[in-house]
């Protein structure tokens, strides 16, 4: 490939947006025939678009098999700085729409389980009651940062949740972390259960209590796991293995269970009235609940004023509130 010297020119005069649409719905079918039909053009026409663009970039963008095309390593260079272009095109835009009226736009939120039973209605209670014309979406996202791709591919402006690893984690590298507080492992049961009276309780009197543990590689069962073990004692069995705040509260507040959970889902439950946390000592382990978004990437001002909503809501909970990180 010859050495380009103005960029700059050589793609505003080769390269169309149109071109690049083209580009990313081949990636997508995997198929020239299954891009023509989408757009609504024949097959040769996209034939000429992509070897327009394999001219333009001097490379050969896609690999063709029996089953139809897959992108080279040189396409997947396109398609990621191709998206990003595309996607801060789109955000331009949104940004027009906001500052024109500071109440509208739109905030896509990725939000873990757990989350989305505790801190987000809070969180969108108060947003809505600012800005009652934004727009939010809401989808399920794994723990961060187990899977981040809905950040990466641009699903989502922010996900929020607890960190699965710290915060100097080599996988964290491209994404920003907005720390909004610090929680801390507490044990709760039944404002009617009998542990609820003790003004005192030694952790190894509860092994043989019903327990309701979280997953085995959570936080909240290794904590856990290691106060038993440091009292040199065996992690209690589970009566009951979930990881829903709802589930755990509803049994809690109508049953013997115990369980162990971060302070803020207790402070959040819809259950909070008929629970009590315990006084029991713990391991004094902060577990960074966090807003995360994707480095270089533009937010658009109803998604920042969402975060600062969770700032200002975050303030009661945890030990510790801490701004941009």
């Amino acid at each position: 490939m010859a050495q380009i010297k103005d960029w700059d020119d050589h793609i505003g005069r080769r390269v169309r947006l149109r071109d690049l649409r083209v580009f990313f719905a081949v990636v997508e079918c995997g198929s020239l025939a299954r891009a023509a039909a989408r757009l609504r053009v024949t097959q040769p026409a996209v034939s000429q678009v992509i070897a327009g663009l394999e001219h333009s970039a001097g490379v050969k963008l896609f690999d063709r098999n029996r089953r139809g095309v897959e992108p080279t390593l040189y396409g997947r260079a396109l398609l990621s700085r191709g998206q990003a272009a595309f996607d801060e095109l789109r955000q331009g835009f949104k940004d027009i729409e906001a500052l024109a009226d500071p109440g509208a736009g739109e905030v896509r939120i990725g939000s873990t389980t757990a989350t989305t039973e505790t801190l987000l209605p809070r969180l969108i209670e108060r947003f809505i009651r600012l800005y009652p014309r934004a727009v939010i979406r809401v989808d399920d996202a794994p723990r961060p940062a187990l899977d981040l791709s809905g950040l990466r591919d641009r699903k989502f402006d922010l996900i929020l949740g607890r960190l699965a690893m710290p915060v100097a984690d080599r996988q964290l590298a491209d994404f920003n972390v907005d720390i909004l507080f610090y929680d801390q492992l507490v044990i709760a049961a039944g404002v009617h259960n009998p542990w609820s009276r003790r003004r005192k309780i030694d952790l190894a009197e509860l092994v043989d209590e019903p327990w309701i543990l979280a997953e085995i590689n959570s936080w909240n069962y290794r904590t856990l796991a290691d106060a038993f073990t440091a009292l040199g004692r065996q992690p209690p069995k589970a009566g009951l293995m979930a990881f829903s705040v709802t589930l755990g509260s509803y049994l809690l507040a109508n049953g013997p269970h115990i369980r162990a959970l971060p302070r803020s889902a207790l402070q959040l439950s819809p259950y909070r009235e008929s629970l009590k946390q315990l006084p029991v000592e713990l391991p004094n382990r902060p577990w960074p609940f966090a807003v995360l978004t994707l480095k270089n990437r533009t937010l658009n001002p109803a998604a920042e004023r969402f975060v600062e909503c969770a700032h200002e809501v975050s303030k009661t909970l945890g030990r510790q509130t801490v701004r941009r990180s």
